[in-house]
């Protein structure tokens, strides 16, 4: 089959995108005036989006609306009985509220369609918040119309994080950005309070296109000047090229590279893993002038970037080829349906040639069965909460190889699940002898520096190194090079900060953190203060804060910066976790008394936040009161027993006040809590040589060594005791390994010098 002409966006964003860039003249600030002005000439567009996900993103409950069983349904969850009812027009839960009691909440809105439902109670500070029970919507011949608890496998009780009540189900801050237009989250910090409003309650045309005041504006003849036609954004992509095929490698290609990435921009602004920086309004700024975007962390993503946790849509997308070679959203989804422009292989064949890829001689599957859908080899799903299979949109070939290597899942063993990865990657040898498998991964290199490994290095750098790495995965290897010891590393660092993507520059800038009062951070960061971009300022503000005597000629800079930075947090002033940043940088910039309230503020927010404890502890520590320190971590302690950072601040303040063997003690418990920290157990080691245990010290080393082989913290302990207990050829030997891992450091260097002396001497 032949692909009709590939349109990259609806007729309504052409139609409304301008011919050229903006002139630099202002406009007005524009404001939303509804999809009732929108479709009064875009009608079609209209008509396709009415009754899509967008459009049924949340609403009021009515009987059209509500999709759930409300006539006297129950759900019993780990004992926990929620019962579902009607009374008149208003529908009724009861269920289980912030202390455990049964308690009957009235609906306040529907939250979504499908593949499931779910419900959102209003409390009176204005927060509402979202039912951990929801109606799966899917038809019962696939198991839906049921009601479902999305923790299925564990109970969660009242105290628990993840309970309804609490912040991680808040819909103010976790979802309403995503699921209406023109919100105006409203928290007040001084009451916690939220007056949370928006002018359209479901993802309306102006989510997209921005305010439309100017454009009705200019539409009316009311403002023929106005630049952009009146529109607040552009979606075209100014360089105006199409997709035409290549019949000799069977792909498409642009005929003129893509100028813009405004479309998937706008798009990722919900479809992502990612915070708020600044609450503006959608207008032409770039991405991550508005939001931190997660990179490939341990946790969200396995080590070759494939999904994991609920990532969403754009970080998987960056790592593709598709979106290195140009394509955007609307080239596989309608933008006012949402829905998939083709069926089946025939949306791939609008750009990759059946002929070449529709057959068994490149699937190796009988045509139309399971395994010739190319979705099932190079968009992979994953079902989050409970009943919604997510697609990977990286796009990626599958490499069961990988899943050899790193234990990554691959989408050859997902399907035959009765052979291991060793005999989807000896398949897939067989089909392809000169394929990707024979290819270094950047999965690799990370894979290698979350386990330590002395090669990880070596192989970060060569990611960071390497232009046709995804910018996503170059970033993510930078932020993991963190003490980076040898000359080639530095050098990509370094490189990287004059990289075109603002995630790279910001990562490299982060880097520097460890020591902001170094020459080399000044001569290397002040220069980012003015960085065009909201993320890579705030970032460089964040690592030259602790700096006192900047130049006069950058001060300037530095507190516009350092205000870029304070607005970045305070864009979510009801997360502990920006109450945690805002309290580290007011400790930074010495105002204890700040922190102190910020960090106590973070507690306010959510009690069992305790990294906020241990800061808390540490600023009273800085104060010269570890008497009020003391009773903090103690109340810590009696919550989160087992925490392992908890027991190391207390195990300090111990040895601190003279109690070391004590302090050593809940060292060693943190130590044997998280073995895989390799900071709490040098921390541990080092307790216990400063309390004349140097032999179980070493032996604590010995074994963090065989874990973490490229910990030079570890290594130069390692040295250092061997030599106190005369031990000179074995100290010798971990100096050399100190040095191999960082040829360019002097300090590692004249370690080895000297023990290499001492042991000449010594015979």
């Amino acid at each position: 089959m032949s692909p009709r002409p590939l349109l990259l966006l609806s007729p309504l964003l052409f139609a409304c995108s301008p011919a050229g860039p903006a002139a630099d003249a202002p406009r007005p600030e524009a404001e939303f005036v509804g999809r009732a002005s929108c479709v009064t000439c875009h009608e079609l567009e209209g008509q396709l989006y009415e009754d899509s996900h967008h459009d049924l993103a949340m609403d009021a409950p009515t009987p059209e609306t509500v999709l759930g069983d409300f006539d006297g349904a129950t759900h019993d969850h780990y004992g926990v009985v929620t019962t579902f009812t009607r009374d008149g027009d208003r529908y009724l839960v009861e269920t289980d509220g912030p202390d455990g009691t049964p308690t009957t909440y009235e609906v306040a809105y529907v939250f979504g369609v499908d593949p499931l439902q779910q419900y959102l109670v209003r409390f009176r500070s204005g927060a509402m918040q979202c039912l951990a029970v929801a109606w799966d919507s899917r038809p019962a011949d696939d198991g839906g119309q049921r009601w479902i608890h999305l923790y299925p496998d564990e109970a969660i009780p009242h105290n628990d994080v993840l309970h309804w009540t609490g912040r991680h189900q808040r819909w103010n801050t976790m979802c309403a950005r995503c699921h209406s237009t023109g919100l105006e989250r409203g928290y007040d910090q001084e009451t916690r309070r939220y007056d949370t409003t928006w002018h359209e309650i479901d993802v309306s045309c102006e989510a997209c296109h921005g305010p439309g005041s100017e454009h009705v504006a200019w539409a009316n003849g009311e403002r023929p000047e106005a630049q952009s036609y009146g529109l607040a954004i552009s979606l075209k992509d100014p360089n105006a090229g199409k997709w035409a095929l290549d019949l000799e490698t069977g792909n498409a290609v642009r005929t003129a590279e893509r100028g813009s990435r405004a479309q998937s921009e706008r798009c990722a602004r919900c479809h992502s893993r990612r915070a708020t920086i600044d609450e503006a309004h959608v207008d032409g700024s770039s991405f991550h002038d508005q939001y931190r975007l997660a990179l490939l962390h341990q946790g969200l993503y396995h080590a070759d970037g494939q999904i994991l946790d609920e990532v969403y849509v754009y970080g998987s997308f960056l790592q593709s080829k598709m979106h290195a070679e140009g394509v955007t959203c609307s080239d596989c989804h309608d933008p006012h349906t949402a829905e998939l422009l083709y069926e089946g292989n025939a949306l791939c064949a609008r750009c990759h040639v059946p002929a070449k890829y529709d057959t068994p001689e490149h699937h190796h599957h009988p045509l139309g069965g399971d395994g010739a859908q190319c979705v099932d080899c190079h968009m992979p799903s994953k079902t989050y909460m409970v009943v919604d299979p997510r697609r990977d949109h990286s796009l990626r070939v599958p490499r069961p190889d990988l899943s050899e290597k790193l234990g990554t899942p691959n989408a050859c063993s997902s399907c035959h699940d009765d052979q291991d990865a060793s005999w989807a990657a000896e398949q897939v040898r067989g089909w392809f002898p000169e394929g990707q498998h024979t290819e270094f991964h950047y999965g690799e290199a990370l894979a290698a520096a979350w386990r330590g490994t002395l090669d990880a290095e070596a192989k970060l750098t060569r990611v960071v190194a390497d232009p046709e790495q995804p910018a996503i995965v170059r970033a993510t290897a930078l932020d993991l090079m963190r003490g980076a010891g040898t000359r080639e590393g530095a050098q990509a660092i370094l490189a990287s900060l004059a990289d075109e993507d603002p995630m790279v520059r910001a990562a490299a800038v982060g880097l520097f953190d460890a020591q902001p009062e170094s020459h080399q951070a000044r001569r290397h960061v002040v220069p980012h203060l003015e960085d065009p971009v909201l993320f890579v300022r705030a970032e460089a503000a964040r690592v030259l804060a602790p700096v006192k005597d900047l130049p006069a000629e950058d001060q300037p800079a530095f507190a516009a910066a350092l205000e870029d930075f304070v607005s970045t947090q305070l864009a979510n002033a009801d997360r502990p976790e920006s109450q945690l940043t805002l309290g580290t940088f007011r400790m930074q910039r010495n105002r204890l008394i700040d922190a102190e309230r910020a960090f106590r503020e973070a507690l306010e927010l959510d009690p069992t936040f305790f990294p906020a404890i241990g800061n808390l502890a540490d600023v009273l520590r800085a104060r010269d009161r570890d008497d009020l320190a003391e009773p903090v971590l103690e109340a810590g302690i009696k919550g989160f027993p087992n925490n392992p950072a908890l027991l190391q601040s207390m195990g300090l303040l111990y040895a601190r006040t003279g109690r070391a063997e004590e302090g050593t003690a809940l060292l060693g418990r943190a130590a044997a809590l998280d073995p895989t920290n390799s900071r709490l157990v040098y921390t541990y080691a080092v307790a216990l040589g400063s309390t004349n245990r140097v032999e179980d010290a070493l032996g604590v080393l010995d074994e963090a060594h065989l874990r973490f082989p490229a910990n030079v913290d570890v290594l130069q302990a390692l040295a250092t005791y061997s030599r106190d207990l005369g031990r000179l050829p074995q100290a010798v030997e971990y100096a050399r390994r100190m040095c191999a891992l960082m040829p360019e450091d002097r300090g590692a260097l004249q370690l080895l010098q000297s023990l290499q002396q001492a042991a000449a001497e010594d015979g």
